[in-house]
């Protein structure tokens, strides 16, 4: 499998240094870079790279705008020279936060790291659509234990508004409550009737029946409006699947 990426950074030294460590590393393709936030966001939707080495601090956009600005998803090496940013980066869901000046063994190690995250959940996603073309009449889940505190709760999924993953968990937004489960989303999915749990990106699913009102971005992508008022942005890899719901 060919990675792509796309190196963002307002430093050009930093860039080519990245780019540098990249060459010696085969399963990887530089096919973009860029200094400024505007630039990496249209490059990154319309390039669609699996990975991106994002500078958290650049003019006019942080790498966190960025972030939330774009509709392509792909997945996150952050670089910065300070790092008070750690927490914020990981919340993101960046598989690494590398402190400048890199070190080379230690972006070796970030790599590796994304490579195989990649490369797993792109098996995932394979597993996840063989699942939905399974028999249609395949019985799903009408409850699931959810743990609180110390107990378990059974959990009606009609209650279910939406699935967010955070790393290795996911967190269940119910119609009254909030649960974190150690199952990864993707295995969540294999309980829910995809006719209404749908997938709207690599990190959230959410319930048809729940969704209150779809909006066009300024970018030509959509963002979903849950009944509870959280927003979420559609990728571009799901769309498709939503707008099959449209009359």
């Amino acid at each position: 499998m060919e990675i792509k990426c796309i190196v963002i950074d307002d430093e050009k030294l930093a860039r080519d240094l990245i780019i540098e460590y990249i060459s010696e590393i085969s399963e990887i393709t530089v096919i973009g870079q860029c200094a400024k936030g505007s630039d990496a966001i249209k490059m990154i939707d319309e390039l669609e790279p699996h990975l991106i080495f994002l500078d958290v601090q650049m003019p006019s956009m942080t790498g966190f705008d960025v972030l939330d600005t774009i509709t392509h998803e792909p997945y996150i090496i952050f670089s910065t020279a300070y790092d008070q940013y750690a927490i914020q980066a990981f919340e993101k869901n960046a598989i690494d936060y590398l402190l400048k000046p890199i070190d080379k063994e230690r972006f070796k190690k970030a790599v590796e790291r994304a490579v195989e995250r990649i490369k797993k959940d792109e098996g995932n996603i394979e597993q996840l659509i063989d699942t939905l073309n399974q028999d249609k009449k395949a019985q799903y889940s009408a409850h699931i234990f959810v743990q609180k505190s110390e107990k378990l709760l059974n959990l009606a999924v009609e209650d279910i508004i939406h699935l967010e993953a955070s790393g290795d968990y996911s967190i269940i937004s119910a119609t009254n409550d909030q649960f974190v489960c150690s199952t990864g989303i993707s295995k969540l999915a294999e309980k829910l009737d995809p006719s209404i749990f749908i997938r709207i990106h690599r990190s959230t699913i959410i319930n048809i029946n729940k969704l209150k009102e779809i909006e066009k971005h300024f970018n030509g992508g959509l963002v979903v409006k849950m009944e509870n008022g959280k927003t979420f942005p559609v990728s571009r890899t799901y769309t498709k699947a939503l707008k099959g719901r449209m009359v």
